[in-house]
């Protein structure tokens, strides 16, 4: 059975958004989740697997009580999956102790991920340097290979972005699909299809979903570089799976979670979905 918790759910912009004042923001400051989203990250209880360290990381993980990492995945370089890194200081050192004898993460990082750590945001600079202090240990996975972590299959699937990669877990016959973010452009492999469980990012609204109102100009460059909602919807066409997550969900669609519970509705009875927009918090299991 994998078990996975929805550490954080927002996008690149949490919610709420700092100086934001709007109706969305204020409820998430008055009420916290699921009103209030941090940044993209999930946790995969029984093998232990953590995906991506937003800022955030070091408050999710206490707030989910969770003290032991087997691992982490880096799905890309963009700070809002990466620039909680510190975190493998703060956790796996204790600094009180001397002779220091640090806790040490194994890092997997994809072939592309591990060359574009190289050149964005100092992050093989600063791996490399707790990598010396042992706190974390960089191990590189080849396209197209896989590796095991605590009885759990993990393959790398590259996107169609030359630089992201969705996951595939595999355990006991159970197959769990979990894209962090970057679908712009992709189509899913026919050996992809009838996952258990499909966690994919939600895309943005170019479109208001209940009344087709445009809401992002024609010629804004983000719908060049992003997946829209509708995108998404074909995407998970494709994938038929048994069950399907939304979570990477951003502040700026001014989506509520009233607006998100009558969204998976309509697709449920629509389409005969089993469909959820996660929460931070969030719990499900893969059986």
């Amino acid at each position: 059975m994998m078990k996975i918790e929805f550490l954080g759910t927002a996008g690149a912009i949490p919610t709420p958004r700092p100086g934001c004042h709007c109706e969305l923001c204020e409820r998430a400051r008055r009420y916290g989740p699921p009103h209030a989203r941090m940044g993209p990250s999930l946790f995969v209880h029984g093998p232990d697997i953590l995906i991506d360290t937003p800022e955030e990381i070091r408050l999710q993980l206490n707030r989910a009580g969770i003290d032991h990492i087997a691992a982490c995945l880096y799905s890309h370089w963009h700070p809002d999956h990466t620039m909680g890194r510190r975190v493998w200081e703060t956790m796996n050192m204790d600094f009180r102790q001397w002779p220091r004898q640090p806790r040490c993460t194994p890092i997997y990082l994809p072939e592309r991920v591990a060359a574009d750590f190289k050149v964005w945001l100092g992050l093989d600079e600063h791996f490399s340097y707790m990598q010396r202090h042992g706190t974390v240990e960089l191990r590189i996975i080849p396209d197209g290979e896989s590796v095991t972590i605590n009885g759990v299959r993990v393959t790398p699937i590259p996107l169609a972005a030359a630089y992201v990669y969705a996951f595939l877990l595999e355990q006991n016959g159970r197959r769990v699909f979990i894209a962090m973010d970057e679908l712009v452009g992709w189509s899913p492999a026919e050996e992809l299809r009838g996952c258990d469980l499909a966690i994919v990012p939600t895309g943005i609204f170019e479109f208001d979903f209940f009344t087709g109102e445009r809401r992002i100009p024609v010629d804004h460059p983000v719908l060049k570089s992003e997946a829209t909602f509708r995108q998404t919807l074909e995407m998970v066409h494709q994938l038929a799976p048994r069950r399907v997550i939304f979570t990477h969900i951003e502040e700026p669609d001014g989506n509520t979670v009233e607006d998100l519970a009558r969204i998976a509705q309509v697709l449920r009875d629509r389409e005969g979905w089993d469909v959820t927009f996660a929460f931070d918090t969030m719990v499900v299991t893969v059986e």
